[in-house]
């Protein structure tokens, strides 16, 4: 046991000491991505062999994601408890399509537009009935959209300048989906919020700007360091 504990206290002492300290707080829940594509395997295994494509999984989670946007925005605040459930759901899915592709040859150009495109539709229809809870506004949730949006284009645009893909956070996608989970939760079990509340929203826009930055940053410094940045 006191074996087991050194080498723990070792490895969080090397994560902590080569991480920069202000980045800590920043760190991003893509970074769990890796655990539970493990525990979805078998099932992605099951989809290959009885012929799911990577694309048609993409498409489901879209549409379904789009209908229960809109559909929240009349419905009684109690089924925005689907909002959580959906989230996960959609994790998952979206965890699936990658694995179809990278792992079972699904791979195709129209599955790299429809992966980064619906996603962002995805994301936008999911966010958009907050807009009609108090104290929540069409200027904050706009202002959250429109952030994420830029955010994922800035990743996608980090391969253009020889880096890779980019996901970092504090606010990514992942981020946000938890994020979300947690303001529908509150808005099931308290119906009507504080008036401060409102500003959480502009701290998700602000956060997600951050996140902007970052993965500008980040992508310039791998670019650089790969020496395929272009002029």
């Amino acid at each position: 046991m006191t074996a087991y504990r050194t080498r723990s206290y070792s490895a969080l002492s090397s994560f902590i000491l080569h991480t920069p300290y202000f980045l800590l707080p920043f760190m991003s829940i893509y970074a769990l991505k890796s655990r539970f594509q493990s525990l979805l395997r078998p099932f992605v295994r099951w989809l290959h062999h009885v012929a799911v494509t990577a694309n048609q999984v993409t498409f489901t989670a879209c549409v379904i994601s789009v209908a229960l946007g809109f559909w929240l925005i009349n419905a009684p605040r109690a089924l925005f408890v689907l909002i959580p459930i959906w989230m996960f759901l959609r994790m998952a899915l979206n965890a699936v399509d990658g694995m179809l592709a990278r792992e079972f040859g699904h791979k195709s150009a129209l599955g790299a537009y429809l992966n980064e495109l619906t996603d962002v539709v995805s994301d936008a229809a999911l966010y958009l009935p907050f807009a009609f809870v108090p104290p929540f506004s069409w200027q904050s949730v706009g202002a959250v959209i429109f952030a994420s949006a830029l955010s994922e284009m800035t990743g996608v645009v980090a391969v253009m300048t020889g880096a890779s893909r980019r996901y970092d956070g504090p606010m990514g996608k992942s981020d946000r989906a938890f994020v979300f989970s947690l303001l529908a939760l509150w808005v099931v079990f308290q119906r009507t919020l504080p008036e401060w509340a409102g500003w959480l929203m502009w701290a998700v826009a602000l956060l997600t700007a951050l996140t902007i930055v970052n993965r500008i940053r980040a992508g310039l410094r791998e670019a650089a360091e790969s020496g395929t940045s272009p002029e």
